[in-house]
């Protein structure tokens, strides 16, 4: 397949394959309509099904739709056009939900910013894509989200409006206000290109500056349509997702999913153990998924109340290193649910679909899951990229009809794609079982030591195990003596403690090489972490360097 610049009505440019694309939609992976087309059917078929459930609120598809038609209507009176970028910085709130779909109504991409973002990123993103318009709540978390954004009017010449979702401003619209129109009618709503970009995600920027990743609405359709089949998610289903909706996992299960397959989605805004339980239970939920430490601390919860989530039937793990110890532990605690591990990127999402019976409970967790055509994965020599045999960890290079766009500058896309269209994930891992992937690392992780390149997923995955180990991440440290060595950052479950020696006994038990273990040690309260729950490893590494420099050489941990 061949791939060419071409210009996308939003004005960027955009990564595309006229074969790639005929042949998706000839298969019908790619379908001629937008999640307007879906949403509308929904109304018809049942507009009083329930779409969304926050707390007390609850809202129907009619519902959603109106208020949808309303915003969009608002969107053209304010000049927007098809291609215009609409930026919004909300937690999980039912208006994020009527957002996305009133801009995929105007033909608008839609550009999630995580409400943890503050001046320095929500100014890169907004001035980096050309944001036209703007949602922000006023106060949330105690962090005034309104003042921070007029602070930064004056470096956003594009931005045109700014709305404020649950509260008010002299210096914005507000909600209620943007709401006001009549609905816009399919008369006057814009033809809409399921193939144009649609939304705009920037990466959790692990190194260096956040990249724009672009998808189009053909993308989106088919992923939500895949997982749905693959999972039997429909309409008996309620789905609790607490994974940010400014995330791609989040964006899926609270935009899309309800509308495609029927289900109904729970959402909430400030995530904890106990508030997930309580939803969980409440709502009788039978789906969520979500990060390591979500799963993790819902296990740690639960033990008080395991009832409570006696009715989750499917709980899908990733974003992060997810070990096969914990998905076991899962299953033990929770028989009737299925517990797995899916792999997935931004720009690639979803790339495995774990697994899809009870009957596979050993791959979910031993695995990052099955991957299911026309996604297409080949993993080949780290180094010289020729391709290697089954079994034999190399580079994951993936490809398919949910394959985004390209980054929103042409230039990051040099060297991310080889000469087949395959995006280079970044990963390491192998193939086993035909058409399974294991992940043992970043490619960009690897410490090499002596000439040796070390896994630390394959350390962390060991440590992770010890009982006095609640979270752990080892990273690359300079060394005069071997060029590298590994560094553990480790935190501890409370009244424990550890040392090296002890750390790297528990590693050689575990049968792996001595040059493996870590030789630094740092106990931490907990590790820096980005939106979608991966550890923020280049904090790490700044952290490691700087403590190599100062001639640190013995870190003394203390217990928690």
């Amino acid at each position: 397949m061949s791939w060419n610049a071409r210009t996308d009505p939003s004005g960027f440019t955009v990564r595309w394959s006229d074969e790639a694309a005929s042949a998706y939609r000839a298969a019908g992976y790619w379908r001629d309509e937008t999640l307007t087309d879906v949403a509308r059917r929904a109304c018809r078929e049942a507009p009083e099904r329930l779409l969304l459930i926050e707390g007390d609120r609850r809202v129907t598809r009619a519902e959603a739709w109106e208020a949808a038609s309303r915003l969009a209507a608002f969107f053209l009176s304010r000049g927007l056009e098809p291609g215009d970028v609409v930026s919004f910085q909300l937690p999980n709130w039912t208006e994020a939900v009527v957002i996305a779909l009133a801009a995929r109504m105007c033909g608008l991409v839609l550009n999630p910013i995580p409400p943890i973002y503050r001046e320095s990123e929500v100014s890169y993103i907004l001035q980096d894509c050309r944001s036209k318009l703007a949602f922000v709540p006023q106060v949330f978390r105690k962090h005034d989200h309104l003042r921070m954004l007029a602070g930064l009017r004056s470096q956003l010449p594009s931005l045109r409006d700014v709305v404020v979702v649950r509260g008010d401003g002299k210096d914005a619209v507000g909600w209620g206000q943007a709401l006001s129109l009549a609905p816009a009618g399919d008369g006057v709503l814009p033809a809409i290109d399921p193939a144009a970009a649609m939304v705009v995600m920037y990466t959790s920027g692990t190194t260096g500056r956040p990249k724009g990743v672009l998808h189009n609405h053909h993308g989106y359709d088919y992923r939500v349509r895949s997982m749905a089949e693959a999972w039997s998610i429909g309409p008996a289903d309620v789905v609790f997702m607490p994974s940010p909706v400014t995330h791609i996992t989040g964006a899926y299960w609270a935009f899309d999913m309800p509308w495609a397959s029927g289900a109904t989605s729970v959402l909430l805004d400030v995530w904890s153990a106990d508030e997930g339980i309580d939803c969980i239970e409440k709502n009788r939920c039978t789906v969520t998924g979500g990060a390591t430490p979500f799963l993790r601390q819902l296990l740690d919860t639960a033990v008080r109340r395991p009832a409570a989530m006696a009715s989750l039937r499917l709980f899908f793990c990733g974003g992060t290193t997810v070990s096969a110890d914990l998905i076991r532990e899962a299953a033990a605690a929770y028989p009737s649910c299925m517990f797995f591990r899916a792999y997935g990127s931004t720009e690639m999402p979803t790339t495995t679909l774990g697994i899809r019976d009870r009957a596979q409970a050993d791959l979910g967790a031993e695995t990052d899951g099955e991957v299911v055509p026309p996604t297409e994965v080949r993993i080949v020599d780290a180094s010289s990229g020729a391709p290697i045999a089954d079994g034999e960890e190399g580079e994951i290079l993936v490809r398919g009809p949910e394959q985004f766009l390209g980054y929103l500058h042409p230039e990051d896309n040099v060297g991310a794609f080889d000469e087949d269209g395959y995006f280079r994930m970044g990963d390491l891992g192998r193939r086993v079982h035909r058409r399974y992937l294991v992940i043992t690392g970043r490619k960009k992780d690897i410490i090499i030591r002596s000439g040796e390149n070390i896994s630390p997923k394959e350390v962390e995955d060991v440590l992770a195990t010890h009982a006095a180990v609640a979270d752990v991440a080892i990273v690359a440290m300079p060394s005069r003596e071997t060029g590298e060595k590994a560094c553990a950052f480790v935190v501890l479950r409370p009244g424990q403690t550890i040392d090296l020696a002890e750390i790297r006994r528990f590693v050689e038990r575990a049968g792996l090489a001595r040059q493996k273990c870590p030789e630094h040690l740092v106990v931490v309260d907990e590790l820096p972490r980005v939106p979608s729950g991966k550890v923020s490893k280049d904090v790490l590494r700044v952290r490691a360097k700087a403590i190599a420099e100062a001639g640190d050489a013995v870190h003394r941990p203390r217990a928690q």
